[in-house]
This record gives C-alpha cells, structure tokens and sequence, in this order.
C-alpha cells in the first residue's frame, strides 16, 4: 500500500498517537489537536490497536464482498480462454460481456500480457567444461589516496581530498571453468604491462598443471595492440574479443573488481600504499576457486558468493 499524498498519519506516528492515549495518558482532544486530525480518527486507531492490530498499516479501501462480481465459473472460462491465447476482445465477444470486465478479470488473474502464457526461459549461461579453455582478462583503474577519505573522517571535513596522487591498475585474470582468479597490482594499462601481465598468467597456471587455449579481452588499447596479438601468437593462445558495449561478455571479471578490490585492501589502503609498491615483484592474491557446484552466474553460489581471498604463500609478497 502506498499513502497518499495528504496522509497526516504514517504507521509510526499511528503507534505515537496510541501510546500517548494509553502510555502518556493525553487527552483524546490533546492528542487529535496534536497531529491534526479529528477525534474520531484517534478512538478508530484505539480501536484498532485494541483488536489486535499493533501494525496500524494501511489497509485496502476496497469493498471486502462485491455483490456483482464476476461469478469464479465465468472467471474459469475466461481463463480457460485465455490459455488458448484469445484476446480480450475476441473473449468478450464470445462470452458477450464487456471488454473492461475481461480486462479487469485478466489482470486479476495475472494474465493480461501474452507473455504471461509462455513459460520462463532458462537462463541463457555459459561455462567452459576443462580449466584453462578460456581466461577472461580485464584491468580495473583505482585512484590513489594519501590521506583517508570520507568513509573515515565523514564528509563535510575540509581538505580531505586527494589530489594528484596517481592511479593503480588492477589487472586481473579469471579462468571460465573454475573461476581460479590471478590478480596483480601494476603502474599502467599499457601494452607492455599487458603483455608481460599474459605472460606471467601463463606461468602461473602452468605451475598448476593448467594450459590455457584462449583469452578473451576487451577492446582496451592495450588489448588490440600488435604486440599483445604477437604475444598471443608467441604463446599459441587464440585471442577472443567482445563486442563493443556488451557487458554480459566480461562478466566474470566484471564481477570479481569490487570484491577484489575491497578484499585486496585497495579501498583502504593508508598513506604507505605507494611505499608498500616500491620494489619490483608485483603485488598479487590467488581468488581460491569455488569447492561446490554452483552456478555461474548465481549471486548466491557464484563468482562473488564463493570467492575467498588469500595470500599466494610462498610466491608473492
């Protein structure tokens, strides 16, 4: 239920208006005068709470019993009908009654769309059966901080902004089948650090008894770069690119930035950050793969669900 736009008594001030009669003990008159309203809408609140009702919600202004109601016969039939997909036209016609009623029964009825006939379509999912057939790969650009922002001083606290302190480059890599995650922390998003990025992936899942066939990327400057393809051609991996402006193509690692970049500590990371990146090997975390079956793309027992970041022990620091 909504309330309307001249509605002086929301629920909460209800239940105000009942405990100052019976808790506070105001006069009926005091409390009417107090939030505007007449008498006799305070003692039908009393009444209400009274009879169970601690609610005090809204309730339909409907009759509860109409007198000339389509009889559940008629109504059958018109559903009957319906399933055949007639139109509500055709419907009345045949019934003879009038067009309004047939509407009005169909969408009581949850039927006044065609679409409503048809059965849901399956989810259209797609998930590579062997590890290491296709590696989604993606760069995630996060801002930089040198003193903490909003989230920690609140806002309206001056000179919390930083300004001109740089940006990091998340580049991650998600393999299709298992969702196994590898995820590096680099200065910029360009073709060398792309390139090198690839490669290192595939080691990586190489040390992991993992070969990879495909990668599939954006249309990034660094990912459609002749070296990137040399590269790709270097390490006999097909190259696969999404269309343009077609999320549901990057999806996994569409999907992994913001659990990845909250889990990592990029969201949060304190003044040292540029210090902590001081020396050559490259931050990373492993994004454990899922120990169920799940669904891909289920929020509940998929990529973001399932995803527990770690430390990589003993390889990266």
């Amino acid at each position: 239920m909504h309330l309307h736009g001249n509605a002086k008594l929301v629920p909460s001030n209800r239940r105000l208006v009942v405990a100052r009669v019976l808790e506070q003990h105001w006069k009926v008159g005091d409390v009417a005068a107090s939030f505007g309203v007449s008498e006799r809408t305070v003692y039908r609140l009393l009444a209400r709470w009274r009879a169970g009702d601690v609610q005090l919600l809204d309730r339909s202004s409907a009759p509860k019993r109409v007198s000339r109601r389509t009889p559940k016969s008629v109504e059958a039939l018109i559903e009957r009908l319906r399933r055949l997909r007639f139109t509500s036209t055709r419907i009345a016609a045949d019934l003879k009654m009038a067009v309004s009623t047939v509407g009005a029964v169909l969408a009581r009825l949850g039927l006044n769309r065609l679409s409503r006939l048809e059965l849901p379509e399956p989810p259209n999912r797609y998930c590579r059966r062997h590890a290491g057939e296709l590696v989604h790969l993606d760069v995630k650009k996060l801002g930089r901080f040198d003193r903490p922002g909003h989230r920690v001083t609140g806002r309206g606290v001056p000179g919390w902004r930083s300004r001109k302190t740089g940006w990091e480059f998340v580049h991650v890599a998600v393999d299709d089948c298992t969702r196994l995650a590898y995820v590096e922390i680099l200065d910029d998003e360009r073709k060398g650090s792309a390139v090198d990025f690839l490669q290192r992936v595939v080691a990586w899942f190489a040390e992991r008894g993992v070969h990879l066939r495909e990668v599939m990327t954006d249309n990034g400057s660094c990912y459609i770069s002749h070296d990137f393809a040399a590269a790709c051609r270097q390490l006999r991996l097909r190259h696969l690119r999404t269309q343009p402006k077609s999320a549901p193509h990057q999806r996994q690692s569409g999907t992994l930035h913001p659990n990845a970049a909250t889990r990592m500590g990029l969201r949060g990371r304190l003044p040292d950050q540029r210090a902590t990146r001081s020396g050559t090997q490259p931050q990373a975390r492993l994004l454990q793969p899922p120990t169920t079956p799940r669904c891909p793309r289920s929020p509940t027992t998929g990529l973001a669900a399932q995803r527990r970041l770690t430390n990589v022990p003993g390889i990266y620091s």
